[in-house]
C-alpha cells in the first residue's frame, strides 16, 4: 500500500516518522533530474492497512522539522 508525503521531505526524517506507526516498506523522495533538488513531495509504502491508516491519521497535518505535513492516500492523488 503505498502513501504519498509532501512538501520538503527527507527520506530519512520520512521513514521514522512512519515507522512510528508500523513496519515501512519503503520511502523516496522525488528528486529533479537535472538539479537533484527535492521536487517537495515523496512516496512511503506500507503493507500493513491498518497501521498505513494510522499514520495517515496521525501524521497529517502535523510538524516535521519545522513544516507541515500532507499525507493521504496514493489513489486520492491520482483522481486530482
Amino acid at each position: 500500500m503505498r502513501r504519498w508525503a509532501d512538501k520538503h521531505s527527507q527520506g530519512a526524517v520520512h521513514k521514522d516518522a512512519f515507522a512510528a506507526f508500523g513496519e515501512v516498506s519503503s520511502a523516496s523522495i522525488i528528486k529533479d533530474k537535472f538539479s537533484g533538488e527535492s521536487r517537495g513531495f515523496g512516496f512511503v509504502e506500507m503493507p500493513n492497512k491498518e497501521e498505513a491508516d494510522k499514520a495517515i491519521a496521525g501524521l497529517n497535518g502535523k510538524d516535521l522539522k519545522g513544516r507541515p505535513l500532507t499525507v493521504n492516500p496514493l489513489r486520492e492523488i491520482l483522481r486530482m
